[in-house]
């Protein structure tokens, strides 16, 4: 996931900057005998798709755009284990809490293809149970042409019923919602995708949503911010005397 350096830029994917403390150990999905790593589970989340819905940031990302608000989670490195039956019981603890969708960001989930299929698979399974119609929403830095070149990894998004794809590209920066460049597309692939995003295609919210997360020792912002958000968080911050030993989006 990429996003924000403090001077300007926004993220290419579906954010969570840690903004002060050091990075938990990373979670860790086995599906099938393939390791995902996770950097994070999180609900609800407002900030990236329709609805309160629960969120995965995938462990690992070599894109490494200029400007990451996400940094720690490029190293695919440590971690907890989150099993698939462990998902599929957080998945269906939100579903049975009345929540909307399940947003999929990184870290880069397309460099671990067969654990994100496993997971969207289990979401399916999940929600088809419960009878709800949740959303299944992937972020992803590929681009659609990758994605045309390389059948086997894309076929990992085929649960998804939405999915942003796209590197994230500092001087493009635009106001469409839950994207961070304006290069970024969102795509919908089902139904329910094309009800559920259709009328979010082309808005522009005046202000982006952004959540703020204090754990353990952490801030955390959730979301896509603007140019100079991130910034201007730290700032307040630190009038508020948080000290700040690091941010995630410096090198």
């Amino acid at each position: 996931m990429t996003g924000p350096s403090p001077a300007g830029g926004v993220p290419a994917a579906g954010g969570a900057a840690v903004v002060a403390g050091v990075p938990t150990a990373a979670d860790v999905t086995t599906a099938g005998g393939v390791a995902a790593l996770v950097a994070q589970v999180y609900r609800p989340v407002t900030s990236l798709g329709p609805g309160r819905r629960l969120g995965v940031w995938f462990q690992g990302c070599t894109l490494a755009c200029a400007g990451c608000m996400s940094r720690h989670t490029w190293t695919a490195a440590g971690g907890r284990e989150l099993t698939v039956e462990r998902f599929a019981a957080l998945w269906r603890s939100a579903l049975d809490d009345g929540l909307d969708g399940l947003t999929v960001s990184g870290g880069e989930p397309l460099e671990q293809p067969a654990a994100l299929a496993a997971l969207l698979a289990a979401a399916d399974a999940g929600r088809r149970r419960a009878g709800r119609p949740a959303d299944l929403l992937v972020y992803t830095g590929w681009e659609p042409e990758e994605l045309a070149a390389d059948p086997a990894t894309a076929a990992a998004l085929e649960g998804a019923d939405a999915v942003i794809t796209g590197r994230y590209r500092a001087g493009l920066p635009t106001r469409l919602a839950w994207r961070g460049s304006a290069n970024q597309r969102l795509t919908t692939r089902t139904p329910l995708g094309r009800e559920r995003y259709a009328p979010y295609l082309d808005h522009r919210p005046e202000r982006p949503e952004l959540q703020v997360r204090v754990s353990e020792g952490e801030v955390r912002v959730i979301g896509v911010p603007r140019p100079g958000d991130l910034g201007r968080i730290e700032r307040d911050l630190v009038r508020r005397g948080v000290t700040l030993r690091e941010t995630s989006w410096r090198p």
